[in-house]
């Protein structure tokens, strides 16, 4: 995905990789024999290299994949249910050990890209939904089983489905848990885009590049922006999108912005 001379680190035993290159950072999701379905360590590792990211002004965009062709993220690790998620207070304490690495994913301030081929279904699903842009082989294949499992979907994934296909393919989806290809996927809005297997690498490169080419602090300002006004009207932190404004126009890097288009140039932003 990134060139070869990108360093990678392990996570999570090796079931989590990170590497960065030019401006990107990328997450492997590295459990191929089980299709990268998630384990409660693996949330622990995504945490950890989370706050590396966050903290890292080099990475300004992150792509996560899936390790292998056949899967993004499978779901959650099934294997893990008998011990962790055999009764609702044993979900309970599944969701606490798990809920660190999730927040830290949900509060990321950086835009993420999810690189899907193959398998995205149940809680890999639900990953590829919180991040920003979706971008999909067209041998993938999307669902939520969670009608056959007998459990319920978590809230906040129901509520991020909603809002990217609308009510009636949520029902549809969620109901009668059937997978639908690529080009359903993007037919109704769950992706951004399908491209070829062949492809997939350079589309998401070329947009993740376009992306860490712009000004770091207005593609976070976007961000905040974005996620801000899907929320409820009463849920809105309109001081929060009022301070990033104030940030940006009082920015070296907006200076540098002008000062470029009048010398017809590119501009050198720096994120500050």
């Amino acid at each position: 995905m990134l060139p070869d001379h990108a360093e990678t680190r392990a996570f999570a035993g090796g079931k989590m990789l990170a590497a960065k290159d030019d401006g990107v950072g990328l997450i492997t999701f590295n459990q191929p024999e089980k299709r990268n379905a998630m384990s409660m360590e693996m949330w622990t590792g995504l945490g950890e290299i989370l706050d590396e990211f966050a903290d890292d002004d080099s990475v300004s965009v992150v792509i996560m994949t899936g390790a292998g062709n056949k899967a993004f993220v499978s779901g959650a690790d099934i294997s893990q249910f008998e011990k962790n998620r055999n009764s609702a207070d044993a979900q309970a304490e599944y969701d606490r050990a798990t809920g660190v690495g999730r927040n830290k994913f949900h509060a990321f301030r950086k835009p993420v890209i999810a690189r899907i081929r193959g398998f995205c279904m149940g809680g890999g699903l639900a990953i590829a939904m919180a991040t920003d842009l979706r971008i999909a082989a067209s041998d993938s294949q999307f669902g939520i089983p969670a009608a056959r499992l007998s459990i319920a979907y978590a809230p906040d994934a129901v509520k991020r489905l909603i809002d990217l296909v609308g009510p009636a393919h949520a029902r549809m989806i969620l109901y009668t848990a059937k997978r639908i290809d690529a080009a359903e996927a993007e037919r109704i809005g769950l992706i951004n885009k399908m491209t070829s297997e062949e492809g997939l690498n350079d589309v998401v490169l070329d947009i993740a590049r376009s992306i860490a080419d712009n000004a770091p602090l207005s593609v976070a300002a976007s961000k905040l922006t974005i996620n801000e006004m899907i929320r409820d009207r009463s849920e809105r932190d309109m001081e929060a999108i009022r301070k990033m404004g104030e940030i940006c126009f009082n920015s070296a890097d907006y200076k540098e912005g002008r000062t470029a288009f009048m010398e017809k140039r590119t501009p050198r932003f720096v994120g500050r």
